[in-house]
This record gives C-alpha cells, structure tokens and sequence, in this order.
C-alpha cells in the first residue's frame, strides 16, 4: 500500500516555518527599537582589522591578478579528481588507466593552451 502526501501533512512543518520566521522579525525588531543608539564620530568612521584607513578601497586592479585566480581554481578542481582514481587504480584496470591518460591530456591541452596565450605572464 502507498502512502500519499497529502496538503493536511505538511501543516506543522508550514507551522514551524511561520513560528521560527515570526521569531526572528520580532526578535530583530525589538532589539532594533530598544536598543541603545549612541551615535559617535568614532563609531561612524570606516575600521578594518586595527588600521586606520587610508585612501579609497576602489583602486583599479589587474585583470591578471583575477585571471591567475580563475585559472588556479579551474586547475585546481580539475586536479580534485585525480583523487577518486588514484584510490580505485586497482579496481578500474587498465580501462580506467587510458581514461586517466586521457584526462590528463586535456588537463595538459588546456594548460598549454593558457600558456601559449599569455594568460600567466605580468608584463
């Protein structure tokens, strides 16, 4: 026999929902309008991490900086699954040995690839 889902069986958990949301407006709105509210010239100015701050956070920044980073992930995940295979070597044979070697053909493709564009130079 088959048990159906029916509208009437999700009602505590619609139930929950509507109590935690609730919760959590009332809870910000109360410490919003009791709080203390001691406006300063101190507290309005910019902190990071213990220095003052100099100059304007909106500086122009190499693309290349952002490329390197991009390429680094895209290689670096790539690389994550090595791992997988390298436990089961045994078990997938030589089969999974070409598969592999195919794999890291393209991995060394795409590599050259980016080399041979410039992508990883900082002139």
């Amino acid at each position: 026999m088959e048990v159906q889902s029916l509208p009437v069986n999700y009602l505590p958990i619609i139930f929950q929902m509507i109590v935690a949301i609730g919760f959590v407006v009332t809870t910000m709105f109360v410490t919003h309008k009791i709080g203390p509210k001691r406006v300063t010239k101190d507290k309005l100015t910019p902190f990071e991490s213990g220095i003052e701050v100099i100059g304007n956070a909106r500086t122009p920044i190499s693309i290349k900086y952002f490329l390197v980073a991009i390429l680094f992930v895209l290689f670096d995940v790539e690389v994550i699954f090595m791992y997988p295979w390298a436990v089961n070597f045994k078990e997938l044979g030589s089969s999974g040995m070409i598969e592999m070697f195919i794999f890291m053909a393209t991995l060394l493709a795409g590599f050259i690839y980016v080399i041979k564009k410039g992508a990883l130079n900082w002139d």
